[in-house]
């Protein structure tokens, strides 16, 4: 594959390297170096980018893989899950204070979920594959899948009734 062909198939998808990496990574710098580690590694593997079906999936079980590895590994001793999608500059103090405590009230509820059931929520609810996607990037059955993702949403849900209805606690 050429480098224009590379950029072309590879290029589209990044973001959502990125998103993953800074899912399960705690900080921007953490997960853009693994984005451009996973980047680098597609490079490597260029000449053989034609043997895989789907490279977006590929290189997102690559990414998985990388910061599962990351936090595994004694240097990542103090990595925790971030999520920092949210952005409108057109809201109120208010609303914006609000949102912010969503968001980290999010952040603590997936911290708690075990590991498949994060990767799944991450996928399908905050990057949009489709499930036929999601079982071959995480090497699950579609049932399986709709399990996780189900006691994931629960499990969130829960939380933040809880939270709405006895304050923080």
């Amino acid at each position: 594959m050429k480098q224009t062909e590379f950029l072309n198939v590879v290029m589209p998808f990044k973001d959502k390297l990125y998103r993953l990496a800074k899912r399960l990574l705690v900080s921007r710098e953490e997960a853009e170096d693994a984005t451009q580690e996973i980047l680098l590694k597609l490079w490597a593997k260029n000449e053989s980018m034609g043997e895989y079906k789907n490279v977006e999936a590929f290189a997102m079980t690559m990414t998985k893989n990388f910061c599962l590895d990351r936090l595994k590994s004694k240097q990542a001793g103090n990595l925790k899950l971030v999520h920092s999608n949210y952005s409108d500059e057109n809201i109120s103090l208010q609303r914006q204070l609000e949102a912010e405590d969503s968001v980290g009230w999010m952040e603590r509820i997936m911290k708690e979920l075990p590991e498949q059931q994060k990767m799944v929520l991450q996928l399908r609810d905050v990057e949009q594959y489709e499930f036929e996607e999601i079982c071959d990037l995480l090497d699950m059955k579609p049932t399986a899948v709709r399990v996780a993702l189900s006691r994931a949403r629960k499990t969130v849900r829960e939380e933040l009734i809880k939270k709405h209805n006895y304050g923080i606690g």
